[in-house]
């Protein structure tokens, strides 16, 4: 299979940008592209290979972001690239179930024992959204708790942000949102289980379900505390609510099993996506099946989606969980991860910028500040102008990092330790200019 190489024709990043802004909303497809929060003109990529993406100004990148976290085996790795044409050539999408949505669900079953039964979807936000109305509908209840600085996906009634009190109903964090809808989710802080109690107080009896990232990964990497995954789990079940680990990011990234494997904890749903399509277009929720059986044909539930189940994105993520079984590349991962993080952390100490690393596994977030990050509010007072300068600073020395400062960075196993010490160079060179 031939490789991708450079782009021959190299272009300006700005005439290309200038010209999407014509027919795209904001040049991009999706917001964090644009580079609002660390200013300047977005990538326009070419292909990748391994760690490295092409982009159209003719230069190769040292990528972490990984088109944020799925790719564990870097860019094109060969067997998910033949698992995807060879299911492409017998066709792109049929309207109808394959045996290999099948295979894909039993392998996802055996590595995540509270998944059951599942639905497949064709987005992590379509399945967080399923699974919020699976809760609802099984317990008749319509408010869900959700965590400050947690992302879901961009649905309504979770795209909100905590009302005036650490306890109140959420308010809307983008227009377009009904207040009724936001009025539907509670918030509160991460990692604080007296704010959950409280919460099931005021509103006893009327509470579906806790949505959470066990390890939150979209206000930067943030740890659970010591016992607050295990509170959440004793106070729904005390109160006949719902537990949903939302695992887009932390599913098969952290450990083949996800977080809750890691921490050993049984959910009622986890919601799914990214490396089960192995970058292609695929999300995925499951759970017990008394709560699944809800879902449409089996229940009144309705969900259901043309592409879902897609045999294209089936193939390529059948192949990934096969690799990720045969190759087992967690171990080998976290070691890189962990020399990156202590390179910049020898950086910050020669250059005097303050700098806070938080990793596990193979995700990692470098904040600009002196602390500890537990939450939302702890997360917030990292130097924002400061991760702009650094990522220009690294993107100018050929190094790709998420555009923006409250992301996970993450390494592939297609990283090598010489690339690393290209980044740590890099990252020497580009503090002085922070």
């Amino acid at each position: 299979m031939a490789r991708l190489k450079k782009n021959p024709r190299p272009t300006d990043m700005k005439k290309i940008f200038a010209r999407a802004r014509q027919s795209l909303v904001g040049g991009v497809n999706s917001p964090v592209r644009a580079f609002k929060s660390v200013g300047g003109t977005p990538l326009f990529v070419h292909g990748g290979s391994g760690a490295y993406l092409f982009a159209d100004d003719g230069k190769s990148y040292l990528d972490f972001c990984l088109s944020w976290g799925p790719l564990m085996f870097g860019h094109a790795r060969r067997e998910l690239v033949r698992a995807a044409q060879d299911a492409v050539a017998r066709g792109s999408t049929f309207g109808a179930a394959t045996q290999a949505e099948v295979n894909l669900a039993e392998r996802i079953k055996k590595a995540l024992p509270s998944i059951e039964l599942l639905r497949m979807t064709s987005s992590g936000t379509e399945a967080g959204m399923s699974a919020a109305r699976a809760a609802r509908a099984f317990t008749g209840r319509d408010l869900i708790i959700k965590f400050a600085g947690c992302y879901h996906g961009h649905f309504d009634s979770l795209l909100v942000a905590a009302g005036s009190g650490a306890t109140t109903l959420g308010v809307p964090d983008s227009a377009g949102v009904p207040k009724s809808f936001a009025a539907t989710t509670i918030v509160v802080p991460f990692n604080d289980l007296k704010a959950v109690e409280n919460a099931f107080k005021k509103n006893k009896n009327k509470i579906a379900a806790i949505f959470v990232e066990p390890i939150p990964a979209n206000m930067g990497v943030v740890f659970p505390a010591k016992g607050f995954l295990e509170g959440l789990r004793r106070i729904t079940k005390r109160e006949k609510a719902l537990l949903i680990f939302d695992e887009v990011i932390t599913g098969f990234r952290v450990c083949y099993g996800g977080a809750q494997t890691l921490y050993k904890i049984k959910p009622d749903l986890t919601v799914l996506g990214k490396i089960i399509g192995g970058g292609m277009p695929m999300g995925a929720y499951g759970g017990r099946r008394d709560v699944m059986s809800v879902i449409s044909p089996e229940g009144p539930a309705y969900q259901a989606g043309t592409l879902s189940g897609n045999p294209v994105a089936v193939a390529a993520g059948t192949a990934m969980l096969d690799l990720l079984h045969s190759e087992s590349p967690y171990k080998r991962m976290a070691q890189l991860a962990d020399y990156m993080c202590e390179g910049l952390r020898r950086v910050s100490l020669r250059s005097g910028v303050p700098l806070r690393i938080q990793s596990i596994g193979s995700m990692f977030t470098p904040f600009f500040f002196e602390g500890v990050v537990t939450d939302y509010a702890s997360a917030m007072k990292a130097d924002k102008a400061a991760y702009g300068r650094y990522f220009h600073g690294m993107i100018k020395r050929g190094v790709y990092l998420p555009p923006a400062q409250w992301e996970a960075a993450f390494v592939s196993y297609a990283h090598t330790e010489k690339d690393l010490n290209f980044a740590i160079g890099a990252a020497s060179e580009a503090f002085k200019e922070i």
